[in-house]
């Protein structure tokens, strides 16, 4: 009968307006995927392969040298080791939240999203300003001259950095183990210890690895962290970067970025398949929940996992509160001496950069939400032939380094029929659908508990599917669409890596005119940014948090 039906509607709405404004709609989508997404990484491969218009691999054997292959050891060296660093920490943290209360455990959760407002690099100031050669803490009050810099700065800021996310991740692949082996292995007389050997760790292994992958491919693209506290110690992606920034040399750059691919391949690999896994378990786990099997911890790893969780939230207290106050004061031979004139400067300078921002991250967040969420629904719901293939090239810019996808929109945006360098709209392009996966990923979820029959019943009344679309479908996907755009507001609010290749003096942006203060040694200013860039995203978030719950309540 629907299948009548059907036939009866689409006769209907052939060569109606709205028949042509959804073609309209998909081929814009299609178009601009291909054009913003596939089209520059295709332009960076090119470029690395070409030498004076010819084909040439001699850049690649321009990396083989004693100083590249330096680089390449000191990238994979602090990279693996920050990874495992990170991954080890929020695996106690994850481990920690499972086993609490529900309070607790949401606690944590909160906690650890909170930590993810600020750039990574901004840690350099609490480390530096605390615990550098003249630091309030190692020389004020011990009288140690410690020297921060070099790769053990990096691995430091890059552990501590990382644990937000992976910690989150930890939780999310706890939640997913079926409850049931646990009770079944207490039910067979092993121990807690026996419990978290035979059941625990090996179901743990997917995240383990994803998290491992996922982190060792951010650790090794960053560049900032490795300019700000590395000293001497050089890494790949600081090189690239000062190949493109320093010396305008892009094929050089292009085969240097095209190291970082397979890493980032590899993790992409173990993330589908972990989330494979998630989504064959997610029902299993449901049959019994968290606080029915009444498993607890030994009492030493909860001694160990409480003190590390513990000890995490009190350094990103400190750093945060180091942050307001080198904002608010300054360094006089070793005492603090409270000022205002970090303010007056970036009032006089700096604002036009804030209110730039806020315009980009709201701007770029909105499309990459909405062009997510239609990709989705032609895909998941509609299945239209192609956009299956678009969903993965739209998760390619999450997937890859941000430096690669920076570089990419210089090669491809700086000269020829489409120029864009120096202009507000790369930014606002390059953000747009590096974050599109997210929200892409969040209506697919919504997709599948969401029923059908909605949206047959509202085309059996009459409606176009664009009508349908418009007033049933996004109405629906309201609290999807709150929580996404939050989510891409905040990483394009803090993001530095890719927009730190396009940004020109015209269109500077705050995150990277913070990274250029800290750099240069100017941490009050730094702390001044890094100050409103937390505050306006802390309060976004709290808006959002306060609309999500009075959807739930209405």
């Amino acid at each position: 009968m629907n299948r009548i039906f059907k036939k009866e509607r689409d006769a209907a709405s052939s060569f109606s307006f709205d028949f042509f404004f959804e073609k309209a709609v998909i081929l814009l989508l299609a178009g601009a995927f291909l054009l913003f997404i596939l089209y520059p990484i295709f332009t960076v491969v090119l470029k690395s392969l070409t030498k004076d218009g010819t084909w040439s691999l001699d850049h690649y054997r321009s990396l083989v040298t004693p100083r590249n292959l330096e680089l390449i050891r000191n990238s994979v060296f602090v990279a693996t080791l920050s990874s495992v660093i990170a991954t080890v920490l929020a695996f106690c943290v994850g481990i920690f939240a499972h086993f609490k209360g529900v309070l607790v455990r949401k606690g944590i959760y909160r906690g650890l999203m909170m930590t993810m407002i600020s750039p990574p690099f901004i840690s350099a100031i609490a480390l530096i300003t605390l615990f550098g050669r003249r630091g309030l803490i190692s020389y004020g009050i011990f009288g140690a001259t410690l020297n921060p810099y070099g790769w053990h700065g990096i691995v430091l800021l890059q552990s501590l950095s990382g644990v937000s996310l992976s910690a989150m991740m930890m939780m999310t692949g706890f939640a997913q183990i079926d409850n049931r082996l646990i009770l079944a292995s207490r039910d067979l007389g092993a121990d807690a210890w026996h419990t978290i050997h035979k059941v625990l760790l090996p179901s743990m292994v997917p995240t383990i690895f994803s998290v491992l992958f996922l982190q060792f491919t951010m650790n090794i693209s960053d560049f900032t962290t490795p300019i700000i506290i590395g000293g001497r110690f050089r890494v790949l992606a600081t090189e690239a970067y000062l190949q493109v920034y320093a010396q305008g040399n892009l094929n050089g750059a292009a085969a240097m970025a095209m190291l970082l691919l397979p890493p980032a391949m590899i993790a992409f690999y173990f993330y589908r398949s972990n989330m494979r896994k998630v989504q064959t378990l997610s029902e299993r786990s449901k049959v019994l929940d968290r606080e029915s099997i009444h498993f607890q911890l030994p009492q030493i790893l909860q001694w160990v996992t409480a003190s590390i969780t513990i000890a995490f939230f009190l350094i990103n207290l400190v750093q945060y509160g180091n942050i307001f106050l080198t904002a608010f004061s300054r360094n006089v031979s070793g005492s603090i001496v409270f000022t205002l004139d970090h303010w007056g400067v970036f009032q006089s300078r700096h604002v036009d950069a804030l209110i730039r921002t806020i315009y980009m991250a709201v701007t770029a967040s909105f499309f990459a939400t909405v062009s997510g969420m239609l990709l989705s629904y032609y895909h998941q719901r509609r299945k239209i032939k192609g956009f299956g293939a678009l969903e993965f090239i739209g998760s390619v810019p999450y997937i890859i380094p941000g430096i690669f996808f920076g570089l990419s929109y210089i090669v491809a945006f700086h000269r020829g029929p489409i120029t864009l360098t120096g202009t507000l709209l790369i930014l606002i392009l390059n953000c747009t659908f590096r974050h599109v996966s997210v929200g892409n990923k969040a209506a697919n979820a919504a997709f599948e508990s969401m029923d059908h029959k909605l949206e047959w019943a509202s085309n059996d009344l009459g409606a176009s599917k664009v009508r349908t679309l418009i007033t049933v479908v996004f109405p629906i996907l309201r609290p999807t669409f709150l929580v996404s755009f939050i989510n891409a507001f905040t990483a394009c609010m803090t993001t530095v890596g890719p927009l730190m290749l396009l940004v020109s003096p015209g269109n500077l942006v705050t995150s990277v005119l913070m990274f250029n203060e800290i750099n240069s040694g100017r941490y009050g200013q730094g702390a001044v940014m890094g100050s409103m860039l937390i505050l306006i995203t802390f309060s976004v978030n709290l808006f959002a948090i306060h609309l999500l719950n009075r959807e739930k309540r209405n």
